[in-house]
C-alpha cells in the first residue's frame, strides 16, 4: 500500500467509529465510561455496621429495617449511649428480629450528615425497606431493652391478637399495664390509629379483638380502649366516639394519665415517667418515710388526689432517699418535713401554703385549687450575695446581684445557669474556669456562673443545665442564647465575635428538663 495513503485509511476507519471510539457530538473522542467502584461489605464493630457513604446504600438493601445512628467522636452522650446500643443489637440478634442497627461518624461522613439533616448528636433514624429519603427519626428510649423494644413494634406486630378469655387474661396478668382495644371491625380505620400509638408506648402491653364473646366478657357493647392496671381503681375506658373516630391525641392523653398512679414516688425509676406525662402541675409532698407520722399522711394526700387526675400530679419525695436536689430545687430543708409545695413544670413557678397547717385530705384539695384558682402568688429562690462574689476570674451570681451585673451596659457578660448536681455542668466546668482565666484582664467581658437550683429568675427561667446565656454590652437588655459546642476555643471564637458563631456545626442535645436525678437516665439530654 501507497505508504501516503495508510495515514489517511487509519484517520478514516478512526472517524467511523470502528473499535468503538468515533467522534461525540463535537466530534471529540469519547472516553470508555468510567466503572463504578464496587460496592464494600460494611464493617461491624460490636455487633453494629459501621457505614460510610459508599456502604450506606448496600446495607440498605440487605437490610429491610436499618437502625443507623448519626455520632461524633468528641459527643459525651453518644460514649454514653454506645454500650446500650450494642447491648441492643445482641438482644435483637439473640431473638432473630429482621432488623440491623449501624452507626455514622458524623463529622467524618459531612455529605451524609447533610443529606440526613444531622442537627445535633446523636441522632438516630430508622430505615424501613430500603427507603433512602424518608427515614422515620428515632423516638424511643436511650437503654438497650428501650432501643430493642422500640424497634420490634415496628418490625412485628405492637399489638397481640386475641381470640378468647383465656389469651386475654394471661395478657392482663403478664403486665402491671395492658390496654386492649376491643373493635368490631379490625379494618376500621381506629385500628390503624391504635395500632400506630402501640408502637410508641413501650411501658404498656397492647392487646386486640374483635370477638364478640370478649366484649360481652368485658361489659361493652360497643368500641372501646379499655386499660387495665393492677392498682388504684383498676380500670379506666376510653369509648371510641362513633362520629369522630378515635383520636390518636386523646387517647394518648388519656393513657398517659391513667397509667400513672394516683400518687407516685419520686425516685430514679419513676421520675422520667413523671415528666414524660404531660401533666404540667405537680403537688409534692415531702416526708421521712422512716416516720410512722409522716406515713400516716399519705392516706390524706392520695384521698385528695381523684379529683385532680389529669390536671394535678401527685408526687411523693422522700427527704430521707437520695433526693437533697429536689430540696434544695424548691429551697426546702429536710427538717421542715411534712410539708407540701405545688410547682408548673412549665413556667417553673412554685407554690408553698399560706400556713404549716397538718397535711389532710381536706388541707390538700384547698391548697391545690387556691393555686389553679389564682389565689396563690409564687415564691423566688435566692441566694445571698457572697462577700467574694468577685474576686475569682469566674464571678459567683445569685439573684440578688444578677441584674446589676447581668444588665451592665458597660460589660459583655457571659453566664452559665448551673445545677450542683448535673453531670454536664461538672464536666464543663474546666472549660468555663479556663475561659474566665483568659478573658480575666478584658475589662468589658465578665465570665459569671449561677446556681440555678439555689437562685430563681422570674424574667429568666431555665430549663435545663448547663444553660449559657450571653448579656452584650449596650441598653435594650439583649440576651444572647448559646447553643454552640462546650469547649474553650468555640467559647473564645464566640466573644471575640460579639456573641455569633462563625458557623452552625452540629452539637450535643441541649439540657434536660429540671428536676432530673443524675443517676436517672441513659437519655442523650444533659444528665447522662
Amino acid at each position: 500500500m501507497d505508504g501516503q495513503l495508510l495515514p489517511v485509511l487509519l484517520l478514516l476507519l478512526g472517524a467511523s467509529g470502528l473499535w468503538g471510539r468515533g467522534p461525540g457530538p463535537e466530534g471529540a473522542l469519547e472516553e470508555p465510561p468510567e466503572e463504578e467502584p464496587p460496592e464494600e461489605e460494611p464493617p461491624e464493630e460490636d455487633g453494629i455496621l459501621v457505614l460510610s457513604r459508599q456502604t450506606l446504600g448496600l446495607a440498605l438493601r440487605e437490610h429491610p429495617a436499618l437502625l443507623v445512628e448519626f455520632y461524633a467522636p468528641w459527643c459525651g452522650h453518644c460514649k454514653a449511649l454506645a454500650p446500650e446500643y450494642s447491648k441492643a443489637a445482641a438482644l435483637l440478634a439473640a431473638e432473630s428480629a429482621k432488623v440491623r442497627l449501624a452507626k455514622v461518624d458524623g463529622p467524618a461522613e459531612p455529605e451524609l450528615a447533610e443529606e440526613f439533616a444531622v442537627t445535633e448528636y446523636p441522632t438516630l433514624k430508622f430505615f424501613r425497606d430500603g427507603n433512602h429519603t424518608h427515614p422515620e427519626e428515632y423516638t424511643g428510649p436511650w437503654e438497650a431493652e428501650g432501643i430493642a423494644e422500640w424497634l420490634r413494634r415496628r418490625v412485628g406486630p405492637s399489638a397481640t391478637r386475641l381470640e378468647d378469655e383465656e389469651g386475654a387474661r394471661a395478657l392482663i396478668d403478664a403486665r402491671d399495664v395492658v390496654v386492649i382495644g376491643f373493635f368490631q371491625d379490625l379494618q376500621d380505620k381506629d385500628v390503624a390509629t391504635f395500632l400506630a400509638l402501640a408502637q410508641d408506648a413501650l411501658d404498656v402491653s397492647f392487646g386486640l379483638t374483635n370477638q364478640p364473646q370478649l366484649f360481652q366478657k368485658f361489659g361493652l357493647t360497643k368500641d372501646t380502649v379499655v386499660l387495665f392496671k393492677k392498682y388504684d381503681e383498676g380500670r379506666a375506658d376510653f369509648p371510641v366516639d362513633e362520629e369522630l373516630g378515635l383520636d390518636q391525641g386523646d387517647l394518648s392523653h388519656f393513657l398517659l394519665t391513667h397509667s400513672m398512679h394516683l400518687v407516685t414516688e419520686f425516685n430514679s425509676q419513676t421520675s422520667h415517667k413523671i415528666f414524660a406525662a404531660r401533666i404540667l402541675n405537680h403537688l409534692l409532698l415531702f416526708v421521712n418515710q422512716t416516720l410512722a407520722p409522716h406515713r400516716e399522711l399519705l392516706a390524706g394526700f392520695r384521698e385528695a388526689a381523684p379529683s385532680f387526675r389529669g390536671q394535678v400530679l401527685f408526687v411523693v419525695v422522700d427527704v430521707g432517699a437520695n433526693n437533697d436536689h429536689v430540696l434544695q430545687y424548691f429551697g426546702l430543708k429536710a427538717e421542715e418535713a411534712p410539708t407540701l409545695r405545688f410547682i408548673n413544670t412549665e413556667t417553673t413557678k412554685k407554690y408553698m401554703p399560706a400556713d404549716r397547717g397538718p397535711v389532710t385530705a381536706t388541707s390538700v384539695a384547698a391548697f391545690c385549687r387556691a393555686v389553679l384558682g389564682g389565689e396563690v402568688k409564687p415564691y423566688h429562690l435566692s441566694q445571698e450575695v457572697p462577700p467574694d462574689w468577685d474576686q475569682r476570674p469566674v464571678k459567683t451570681l445569685v439573684g440578688k446581684n444578677f441584674e446589676q451585673v447581668a444588665f451592665d451596659e458597660t460589660k459583655n457578660v457571659f453566664i452559665k445557669f448551673y445545677a450542683p448536681w448535673c453531670t454536664h455542668c461538672k464536666e464543663m466546668a474546666p472549660a468555663w474556669e479556663a475561659l474566665a482565666e483568659k478573658y480575666r484582664d478584658h475589662e468589658d467581658i465578665v465570665i459569671a456562673e449561677l446556681d440555678a437550683t439555689a437562685n430563681e429568675l422570674e424574667a429568666l427561667p431555665v430549663h435545663g443545665f448547663p444553660t449559657l446565656k450571653y448579656f452584650p454590652a449596650g441598653p435594650g437588655r439583649k440576651v444572647i442564647e448559646y447553643k454552640g459546642t462546650r469547649d474553650l476555643e468555640t467559647f473564645s471564637k464566640f466573644l471575640d465575635s460579639g456573641g455569633e458563631l462563625p458557623a452552625e456545626e452540629p452539637t450535643e442535645v441541649p439540657g434536660a428538663p429540671f428536676p432530673e436525678m443524675p443517676e436517672n437516665t441513659t437519655e442523650p439530654k444533659d444528665e447522662l
